[in-house]
């Protein structure tokens, strides 16, 4: 199961990353804030460095509102 990441600031990320590892998680998403942009990465960067080599973070895809059902299964 992973677990969503909403923070916007990456010392914030971090923080709820290390926070979700004490109840044992393993594998992170966070929910885009800007378009995978300067700052997403920042907290991407801040996310993997908090939960270490055996976690998964990945950053969400974002599917634009207009898009079809094929394209959200994606």
């Amino acid at each position: 199961m992973d677990f969503r990441i909403n923070a916007v600031r990456p010392h914030d990320v971090a923080r709820e990353v290390e926070r979700l590892l004490k109840r044992g998680a393993h594998e992170f998403v966070l929910e885009p804030v800007a378009h995978g942009g300067m700052l997403d990465q920042e907290r991407l960067g801040a996310a993997r460095y908090a939960a270490g080599l055996q976690a998964e973070v990945k950053l969400a895809v974002e599917v634009p509102a207009g898009a079809g059902p094929s394209a959200r299964r994606r």
